[in-house]
């Protein structure tokens, strides 16, 4: 077997912990890190239930739970599955492992120190520049020289991360989608000092993971987030203005233009909190009145209806 370099995910939330499953399910040992046991609990969940359904729909052992029988979400437009997060098995070390395999890569830990050893280090905590910034202060002197330091973010400039470090020029954006096991892209952003030698890197280590480097350069929001937050924010509108009900903006979307999902089924997925995060940075950028959140967003996030990950958003989901 092919030894692969160690990778690092410091955050284990949502995105992190299905970063960690996709470079685990290529054969790379993981270190996943979080400062709270509950999180690295919950990511090691999420994972071994994501890669049974793998298993699943790559047409291994079926069963009870299985994924033709997992209950689609209360209220959903046709074809919003439970399973949202289910792996596709796109890169090697998936389909012929049992989960057991993949688990024992991922240390699950709270401690920086085995990201010594990593390539690369994909940092997904908070949306919080101070937060970010103490991050990079801990992994800078900690980490191989030659690590690479991917930024996954929406919000905040790569460029200003890099140079809280001393190794700018291995500093890059990594901006992966929910969910991560599914996309083909990742949308990688170059910093003001990022080197063409960091961006052939990145390229490679996301060929091995069945991933295809889009490189766009640092500006806010990049490139997805800056169209893809308004049309969620514009199909928020309608719904707060009585144009139309969640249900039927989903349908027009893929009905008429072929989208496997609609823009509030995505808002549900991504998470309406992060959706509002994005689009506040994005209004505070831009000043333009098009990125201001749709009142009924903020009222939404407010009551604590975060979409897929609380199990209630523009539809109501089953806990698992």
């Amino acid at each position: 077997m092919v030894n692969r370099p160690v990778i690092g995910v410091v955050g284990a939330g949502v995105i992190g912990s299905q970063v960690a499953q996709t470079f685990a399910q290529a054969g790379h040992p993981v270190v996943l890190v979080d400062v709270h046991d509950e999180a690295l609990e919950r990511a090691r969940r999420s994972i071994s239930r994501d890669l049974r359904f793998h298993r699943m729909l790559a047409g291994g052992t079926t069963g009870p739970g299985a994924a033709a029988k997992a209950p689609a979400a209360k209220g959903a437009a046709p074809g919003a599955a439970a399973a949202g997060n289910a792996p596709a098995g796109n890169a090697a070390g998936g389909e012929g492992e049992s989960r057991t395999a993949v688990l024992e890569r991922i240390t699950f830990t709270r401690d920086l120190a085995p990201l010594a050893e990593a390539e690369l280090v994909v940092e997904n905590v908070v949306e919080d520049w101070e937060v970010k910034r103490g991050v990079y202060e801990k992994l800078d002197p900690l980490c191989a020289d030659g690590c690479l330091f991917a930024v996954n973010t929406s919000v905040i400039p790569i460029t200003r991360v890099a140079a809280a470090t001393g190794r700018a020029d291995r500093v890059l954006g990594m901006h992966f989608m929910n969910p991560v096991p599914l996309k083909p892209m990742v949308e990688v952003v170059r910093g003001h000092h990022t080197s063409p030698g960091t961006l052939d890197r990145a390229r490679e280590l996301l060929a091995g993971i069945g991933k295809e480097a889009v490189v766009v350069a640092d500006a806010a929001g990049f490139v997805s987030n800056r169209v893809l937050m308004l049309t969620v924010n514009e199909a928020v509108f309608t719904v707060h203005e009585n144009v139309s009900a969640a249900e039927d903006v989903d349908r027009l979307f893929k009905g008429c233009f072929g989208h496997p999902m609609g823009p509030l089924e995505t808002a549900d997925l991504i998470g309406l909190d992060t959706v509002l995060l994005s689009l506040d940075g994005l209004y505070a950028e831009f000043a333009d009145s098009k990125y201001r959140p749709c009142p009924l967003l903020r009222r939404m996030v407010d009551a604590g209806l975060l979409g897929r990950k609380s199990g209630q958003g523009f539809y109501t989901y089953p806990q698992i």
